[in-house]
């Protein structure tokens, strides 16, 4: 702010030159429900698989079953919360990849109608 401009709040409030298609925070909302939901039941089954062949030893303490009022008893909750929640960090990070590599294919171009690029200087030998 200068010295002689007065504060103003609508005056530096402006129209965005974008605005985000109300679908795509649609999706994005289902996807943070949708993963975490495909996730624990991936987990789930894991779980359950590893206890019938034995591929990773499980400590006691997280092999306890848990019983739930309205859902029930859940068998090695706390194993199954676990892989849960590596399965949904691991799917956020896929979903993150391929966005990224989908934005810079299509996304908008690095530099602008008014910007430079930037200027490439060679190297001296010597330095």
């Amino acid at each position: 702010m200068g010295k002689y401009d007065k504060y103003n709040p609508q005056s530096r409030l402006g129209d965005k030159p974008w605005t985000i298609h109300p679908i795509w925070r649609g999706i994005g909302c289902l996807m943070m429900v949708i993963i975490p939901l495909v996730a624990f039941a991936v987990a789930v089954l894991l779980v359950d698989a590893n206890s019938q062949q034995h591929w990773l030893v499980v400590p006691y303490q997280m092999s306890q079953d848990i019983t739930i009022p309205f859902l029930g008893t859940i068998d090695n909750f706390y194993a199954v919360i676990l892989v849960t929640v590596l399965l949904s960090l691991i799917g956020f990070g896929i979903l993150t990849i391929i966005y990224s590599i989908i934005y810079s294919a299509f996304g908008p171009p690095r530099y602008g109608p008014v910007d430079s690029p930037p200027i490439r200087r060679s190297r001296r030998s010597g330095r």
